[in-house]
């Protein structure tokens, strides 16, 4: 999903007196919440961008599917600004794929700064589920860079 979108969704929710906001279709399920657990990220997603097409007000009226399970998504942040190396050279095989299980301390890129190679490293344990940004690309300090679930 688009994070844009997702932030749009956040700020909608925010702005208004809707304490949670689920949008159901097929599946696919996103579910922001005004108030989370202490432990629980406040936005709970498993969806795809064709969902943020329908009009909000029918959204709100649809019923959730009871086989349809939210995931806890809180991407891994970059800690620095710099440049974003999927592999430790060019050419060379990536630290991580989409798919791929991970382990806290496990090495999943490479952010160059200042002509120093930065190793990035996992938070937690988990599955690699979308690496939101594209190998030589630029980012900035807190730019979310991988969803592991």
């Amino acid at each position: 999903m688009d994070l844009r979108k997702l932030k749009t969704l956040i700020d909608l929710v925010q702005q208004s007196d809707i304490a949670e906001l689920e949008i159901t279709e097929g599946e696919e399920r996103v579910r922001i919440s005004r108030f989370g657990s202490q432990q629980a990220a406040p936005v709970m997603m498993q969806a795809a961008p064709s969902l943020l097409a329908q009009p909000m007000a029918a959204a709100a009226n649809l019923d959730p599917a009871p086989e349809a399970v939210a995931v806890v998504i809180d991407p891994l942040k970059s800690p620095m600004v710099g440049t974003f190396y999927r592999a430790a050279t060019p050419g060379g095989k990536p630290f991580v794929e989409v798919g791929q299980a991970v382990k806290a301390g496990e090495t999943l890129c490479i952010i160059e700064a200042m002509k120093l190679l930065n190793e990035i490293e996992s938070d937690r344990d988990g599955v690699i589920k979308t690496i939101l940004v594209e190998n030589g690309q630029p980012v900035e300090f807190d730019q979310p860079l991988f969803e592991i679930v």
